[in-house]
């Protein structure tokens, strides 16, 4: 009598990844990436418009790194997250993982890469389908990865539950008899149970009250240790971003408008737009006064974006340069680690400001 094979095993851990910061070819290298998306024409908007989402992005992530990305609601943040694991696809540009583009393969020859490039969504109500139970939201995954065998997937999402911190019994269980911070971590261990190397972490605390917010930072930088995990961790609130963050990228209406390590740009921001987001977090010490950096007017229209830089309209520095050149998004203090998309970030008015935020 022939034998059975043997159930098919879950995906390999990844190698804890080595310390962030040393030198060595990033994970993930994002070029000149662009997203528009068509809108249908009208009195206002015209034939062929479109909303200019993610506009010429290029940056770097190395392995075992957190790079947070900060920004006003619309400024493009969540597109780009969807965009780096083609949940979207890009209008232009190219997302290279680990040497390879991903924008050059079909989809079939895709799969291969889902299981190690995984996400976190925002939403822990709407994200989890209400009519399956934990056990088969979190082993669906595991299904379209060969794990086909319902006793070996069942251990295996048991083991994830435990690492998130919930109960093994819960596998039974169905989405409303949780709260909103255990949706979360069934969230994290859907994404977790293929033992991904990359996550993009799309504000995955902002729907949760502030003393759950802390415990599910803390299990992420837990997970990020123990499986050497590489995040684009994505939110608006810059205070979460400092505690979790190796580097910081600021977005504003589509441009990453500055980027640098978390300590040099919360202790130096360079961008006036960085410099307002910064003005605004409160200090928890009661004595400390903050100066505010109060910006004009509202956010344009990324369907017609202003000419030249796209923070002048509401800049507190800008020249008439600003409204004819994009400036170059280059390194500033020369330091090749620290850049920022500003023509007057060396003048003496930024620099003062820069100061103030740092007492």
């Amino acid at each position: 009598m022939t034998q059975a094979p043997p159930p098919p095993s879950a995906p390999a851990a990844p190698q804890p990844a080595p310390t962030p910061g040393a030198e060595r070819p990033p994970l993930f290298e994002v070029n000149h990436l662009v997203k528009h998306f068509p809108v249908k024409g009208n009195a206002l908007t015209g034939s062929g418009a479109v909303v200019q989402a993610v506009s010429d992005v290029s940056f770097t992530i190395q392995e075992g790194e957190t790079l947070g990305i900060v920004g006003e609601s619309g400024c493009g943040k969540t597109t780009m997250g969807r965009l780096l694991i083609r949940l979207i696809e890009a209008t232009s540009g190219s997302l290279v993982y680990r040497g390879v583009d991903l924008r050059s393969l079909a989809y079939k020859d895709l799969k291969p890469y889902r299981a190690k490039m995984q996400i976190i969504f925002q939403d822990p109500y709407a994200s989890l389908n209400p009519r399956l139970p934990v056990g088969d939201i979190i082993g669906e995954g595991l299904y379209n990865f060969g794990v086909r065998h319902a006793p070996d997937r069942e251990r295996i999402v048991a083991q994830t539950l435990d690492r998130v911190g919930l109960r093994k019994y819960y596998i039974n269980r169905y989405p409303h008899e949780f709260s909103g911070g255990q949706r979360q971590r069934i969230g994290i261990a859907r994404a977790l149970v293929l033992q991904p190397e990359f996550v993009v972490a799309d504000e995955p605390v902002s729907a949760l009250d502030v003393s759950i917010q802390s415990q599910v930072l803390n299990l992420l930088k837990d997970l990020q240790k123990e499986f050497g995990l590489t995040y684009i961790f994505i939110s608006h609130n810059l205070s979460v971003v400092e505690h979790i963050s190796d580097r910081v990228g600021v977005m504003y209406l589509g441009k990453i408008v500055e980027l640098a390590s978390a300590a040099e740009l919360y202790s130096n921001p360079r961008h006036p737009y960085t410099q307002a987001l910064l003005s605004a977090v409160p200090i928890p010490d009661p004595t400390m006064r903050r100066e505010r950096v109060l910006l004009k007017g509202d956010v344009p229209s990324p369907i017609n974006p202003p000419s030249g830089c796209r923070f002048h309209t509401r800049c507190p520095v800008a020249q008439q340069i600003c409204t004819a050149e994009d400036p170059h998004f280059e390194p500033k203090d020369n330091n090749p680690k620290h850049l920022a998309a500003c023509f007057f970030s060396d003048t003496q008015a930024v620099k003062e400001i820069a100061a103030k935020l740092a007492l």
